[in-house]
């Protein structure tokens, strides 16, 4: 008798989902706001809900078609919640690892320019902040030093050959 009484959404289709739209869908979208917060995300879980029965063709019992539903409406909420959720800490861990990018990059800097103090003349520590910190082309560099662009690139490029094998180790 039972086997008689179900309302298969894919013999009927839209006129049962109707039918359960009209019946339903009011207290579906209170459980949905009580869980949400969120007008628009409640009316868009319950719309989601129904959708999957026109899809499927969920089989549903007369008397425990509300049941289904509520239950269909609070296990969608838990799952936008989880996503959203997850989400938030993908968006976080990826914040803190390019903030620790940032700070291994300001040591390595920090690094880099102590070497430079501590092992490199006068003029190669000028040379080089000239470049790198100020960003002065290689003819402004050389007219304020007094020599040469060639020369310029000379001291660049020792400077930069005792950071790489320093920091190569």
């Amino acid at each position: 008798m039972k086997r008689q009484e179900r309302q298969r959404v894919g013999e009927h289709g839209s006129a049962v989902v109707k039918q359960l739209f009209m019946q339903h869908y009011a207290k579906m979208l209170r459980v949905a706001r009580t869980i949400l917060y969120d007008e628009q995300e409640s009316k868009d879980v319950v719309s989601d809900i129904f959708v999957s029965l026109l899809d499927k063709g969920t089989v549903l019992m007369p008397d425990t078609a509300e049941g289904y539903l509520l239950t269909s409406v609070r296990n969608r909420c838990f799952k936008r919640i989880r996503h959203e959720l997850v989400k938030l800490q993908m968006e976080k861990a990826v914040a803190t690892e390019q903030l620790s990018d940032i700070d291994n990059d300001d040591e390595r800097l920090a690094c880099i320019d102590e070497f430079v103090a501590c092992r490199m003349s006068e003029q190669e520590q000028r040379i080089f902040r000239c470049r790198f910190t100020h960003g002065f082309s290689y003819e402004e560099i050389a007219d304020a030093e007094g020599i040469s662009r060639v020369a310029v690139w000379k001291h660049l490029s020792h400077v930069l050959n005792e950071i790489r094998n320093h920091f190569k180790k």
